[in-house]
């Protein structure tokens, strides 16, 4: 699968069957996020895999999401908690870690892994069932399994809607 295929592939899955996933293919995904640009490459990130039942537990009492506790596992990718922006005025933590759960997302379609992503979580709840330290913040949520269904794509809207040359309205 190349990586266009592995786009047009990438769905959104909310069921998953109970085959776990492997600390080997959780490996892999996570080397995709690591591999991610970051801004200054500083890559002070962190990503956590979480296959532990009691855990998963833990973590889908912080998303209102019903597929939270139905995965086998989760990824939390986490970042510095500061208010670092950019030039361009956007957060550098939430802009670096968009960009490495994406990869994430692309190489776990690759390896035939469900994922969803979830942005709805108390962050609070994450922080204490993991551990994770006061100067760092869990960013995104990655639910992963292999999926039970396959939702159909949903729509996009047109290319000539969405993009343009030259500037905003185009050539």
């Amino acid at each position: 699968m190349n990586v266009m295929e592995a786009i047009h592939a990438r769905r959104s899955v909310r069921a998953y069957t109970d085959r776990p996933v492997s600390r080997t293919v959780l490996s892999e995904i996570m080397e995709a996020g690591r591999l991610a640009p970051s801004a200054k490459n500083l890559q002070d990130w962190r990503f956590i895999a979480v296959t532990d039942r009691a855990k998963l537990r833990a973590l889908a009492k912080s998303m209102p999401q019903e597929h939270g506790g139905q995965c086998t596992a989760v990824i939390v990718a986490c970042g510095k908690c500061e208010e670092s922006r950019m030039k361009c005025n956007q957060p550098r933590p939430a802009v670096d870690l968009s960009i490495a759960t994406a990869f994430m997302h692309l190489r776990a379609t690759e390896l035939g892994v469900g994922t969803c992503w979830m942005g709805h979580f108390d962050a609070e709840v994450v922080r204490t069932v993991l551990g994770i330290p006061e100067d760092m913040c869990a960013v995104t949520l990655t639910t992963l399994g292999y999926p039970a269904e396959m939702p159909a794509a949903r729509p996009r809207r047109s290319r000539e809607e969405v993009t343009a040359f030259e500037s905003y309205t185009g050539e």
